[in-house]
């Protein structure tokens, strides 16, 4: 089993990461940051999106698994105090390998077409004040919408800014996306729907605006000043993760905003 880690870079974390480098070694596990089977990311879920990024070229054959060195994550299921049962656990079972859903991005920029993935979510908001912009979903005008931004969501990343502009917790199982609205303007004059939309894999939404845009891919920002139409979509690559023991979805949800 070749393996890669990822920490936060903290003190914890590094100290984390040292300690499963010496219980790896000691069973017979290889570092390996270039073709690992699977990947540890010590810190958080923050941690663990920046290690998806890092290996996003190898999302069809690499699996995660997350060590939180603070309060219980919905990526990193593992407790510091757990460590060496995880290593233990590495070395000697056979995981169960959970795949979740990704959102897809596709644009044109400089005569270049570029195609980006997002873990939690793309959040979309004019770089000149507010978003004007037309959805169309599978090639059908939705609506013109006016406000701060829009937030395209995995089901997995429901819980995270989805969450806070008021879209639908959803069960990372669905293979489907979220359309979340940012402040969205409606008067007599301005129309939205008002409440977000969960997309099937097989729909898509294009969004084109007239002015620049800030495209925000997990923690990751892009600015592609030419760039008219974006077109979302549920990705055909899912991310996989390496469980040894049961995680709940719900359970999780349950411990993070309700009790």
């Amino acid at each position: 089993m070749k393996y890669s880690i990822w920490d936060k870079g903290d003190e914890v974390s590094r100290a984390l990461a040292e300690r499963f480098r010496e219980q790896a070694a000691r069973r017979g596990l290889q570092a390996d940051d270039h073709t690992p089977d699977i990947v540890v990311s010590i810190g958080g879920d923050g941690t663990l999106l920046q290690a998806f990024h890092r290996f996003r070229h190898l999302v069809r054959t690499v699996s995660f698994v997350g060590v939180h060195t603070g309060r219980l994550g919905f990526y990193a299921d593992w407790r510091k105090d757990e460590l060496d049962e995880l290593v233990r656990m590495i070395a000697e079972a056979e995981p169960k390998i959970v795949q979740y859903p990704l959102v897809q991005a596709e644009f044109e920029s400089g005569g270049e077409k570029f195609v980006h993935l997002a873990l939690n979510e793309f959040t979309l908001k004019s770089a000149e004040g507010t978003l004007v912009a037309e959805l169309k979903i599978n090639g059908e005008p939705f609506e013109m919408f006016r406000g701060d931004g829009l937030v395209i969501s995995t089901p997995s990343g429901s819980t995270a800014y989805n969450k806070s502009v008021g879209g639908a917790v959803i069960h990372p199982s669905l293979e489907a996306m979220q359309i979340a609205e940012i402040a969205s303007i409606n008067n007599r004059v301005f129309r939205t729907l008002g409440s977000s939309i969960v997309l099937p894999k097989h729909h898509c939404c294009d969004v084109k605006t007239e002015k620049p845009v800030e495209l925000w891919m997990d923690h990751l920002v892009l600015r592609p000043d030419d760039v008219r139409t974006i077109r979302f979509h549920v990705a055909e690559e899912k991310i996989s993760f390496a469980r040894y023991r049961p995680f709940p979805f719900w359970n999780r949800v349950r411990e993070s905003f309700i009790t």
